[in-house]
């Protein structure tokens, strides 16, 4: 593999190209108009335009990505996560090209985007599921007989959704009728497949994952678990590697569970097995995501691995250079999604332009980055700015320096979720690790986050003021 396609944008496109130049293979970027000036155009070998602002006519042509490829020459194509990440037919047709997907193979993209058809697919191997029903129903007289069976609270859920779409969490009987018209209104609009299904909604459960690595020669490893349990509207803001409640013997349950579901579909390359954890720590499997995540920085930073480097040599042919004996949890790491959100105002976007945009630097520090100052953010795409990252020998080290990281991330022109960040770093169900997936519900409010940002303030203005008598007293001083 000597040249590779990345069919994404920002930071993550970025991330794809520092392991693909380090490994010596050429990259190819693809951009949208507005996209013109990105940072992933810049740093790539090569660029070309590939259509008009949205995403549908530009990022998202499959059609058009296989041609350029084609055209440049292009050997493999990795996808990021989000756009056509987790789509089978697009992974079938550059497979049918003669163009190597870096990521599973269709089937197993197909079988595991599918909630009912993965939870089939993991059967055979006893692993823990959240007792429901495993097929699609509309039939409302049906889903009250079954949640009468399972008990209330229960969960609809699309089983084609992610990202908290055509998700709905009914408390009592009366409301089933409504929450289902609802699911499966929002699960047809967002996915075009409005199935959906019926199961126990866990309470106050914490949200962990399992990464695992699988080759083309049947060796599978996991690289330990993230906890992804700070979330807001089901998706996650806060995520750190590994977990404060797991145990070891937990871990290696929860991990072989992962190697086993990968196992049930044939699973080549980098993927995530999510769980939920109960608060008996019972585990049961939630889905699987057939790409590399949002937060893999975590992982690689506790395991020494380069994640995209290994899906690379896998997506090659290559046997994995590493087998389970040789994976070492080795001090912890947080990650803060930095998006231009206001978390002042519900975590609307925050559309405008980066006026000072200055990054955190420093040992322990990572910042996954795909802006710099003076640019606008586009109101095409997902807005997250970056992935700030830090790690420490321990889990308290990495929680200070992620607090300094933040103090130093200087942003103008747009509301980002950096004080957000700072709030879950200075809250005490955070530190103490007694929190889930309730923790925003629970313990966050705009007022509460505006009376922390005063404290701050105030703080600094009499650290300033100290500062500045201190100055004027040495002034004084005679020689």
């Amino acid at each position: 593999m000597k040249k590779i396609l990345i069919a994404n944008r920002g930071e993550i496109a970025i991330r794809v190209m520092q392991s693909a130049k380090k490994m010596g293979i050429k990259t190819v970027a693809i951009y949208s108009e507005a996209d013109r000036n990105a940072l992933h155009v810049r740093f790539a070998d090569e660029a070309v335009c590939i259509g008009p602002p949205p995403s549908s006519e530009s990022y998202l042509l499959g059609d058009k990505i296989i041609e350029v490829c084609k055209r440049l020459g292009v050997d493999g194509i990795h996808p990021g996560y989000g756009f056509l990440s987790e789509n089978a037919d697009f992974a079938e047709l550059a497979e049918a090209n003669g163009i190597t997907f870096i990521g599973p193979g269709s089937k197993a993209i197909q079988i595991m985007g599918s909630k009912l058809a993965a939870k089939e697919a993991v059967k055979s191997y006893n692993i823990p599921m959240v007792p429901g029903i495993d097929e699609a129903i509309t039939d409302v007289d049906k889903a009250k007989t079954i949640a009468k069976e399972i008990g209330f609270p229960v969960l609809i859920k699309a089983s084609a959704g992610g990202g908290g779409k055509g998700m709905r969490v009914v408390e009592k009987m009366e409301d089933l009728s409504s929450g289902m018209e609802r699911a499966i209104s929002e699960a047809t609009s967002a996915f075009g497949d409005g199935s959906v299904f019926i199961e126990k909604y866990v309470t106050s459960p914490r949200h962990i994952e399992i990464q695992i690595m699988a080759d083309t020669h049947g060796n599978i490893v996991h690289l330990f678990e993230r906890e992804c349990s700070v979330q807001r509207r089901h998706q996650k803001v806060v995520e750190e590697a590994p977990s404060s409640v797991l145990t070891p013997e937990l871990r290696a349950k929860m991990g072989a569970a992962a190697v086993d579901v990968a196992r049930s579909c044939d699973y080549v390359g980098a993927g995530t097995v999510e769980f939920l954890l109960d608060g008996d720590l019972n585990f049961y499997f939630l889905e699987m995501n057939t790409r590399l995540q949002v937060e893999h920085p975590v992982s690689e930073l506790i395991s020494g691995q380069d994640l995209v480097e290994l899906q690379i040599r896998v997506a090659r042919g290559e046997e994995l250079p590493i087998c389970q004996e040789d994976l070492r949890i080795n001090g912890h790491a947080l990650e803060l999604r930095v998006y231009a959100e206001d978390p002042l105002n519900d975590f609307l976007p925050s559309v405008g332009n980066l006026e000072v945009y200055e990054l955190p630097t420093g040992e322990g520090i990572r910042v996954d980055n795909g802006f710099e100052q003076g640019m606008d953010i586009p109101i095409y795409y997902d807005p997250m700015l970056s992935k700030l990252i830090t790690y420490g020998a321990t889990r308290d080290a990495a929680i200070e320096k992620m607090k300094e990281a933040i103090a130093n991330y200087k942003v103008e022109g747009v509301a980002t979720t950096l004080p957000f960040g700072a709030f879950v770093c200075n809250h005490e169900a955070f530190i103490s690790g007694n929190f889930n997936t309730h923790f925003v519900k629970n313990y966050y409010t705009a007022d509460k986050l505006a009376a922390l940002q005063e404290e701050e303030a105030a703080l600094a203005a009499k650290i300033a003021v100290k500062q500045y008598l201190e100055d004027k007293k040495q002034l004084r001083l005679p020689k």
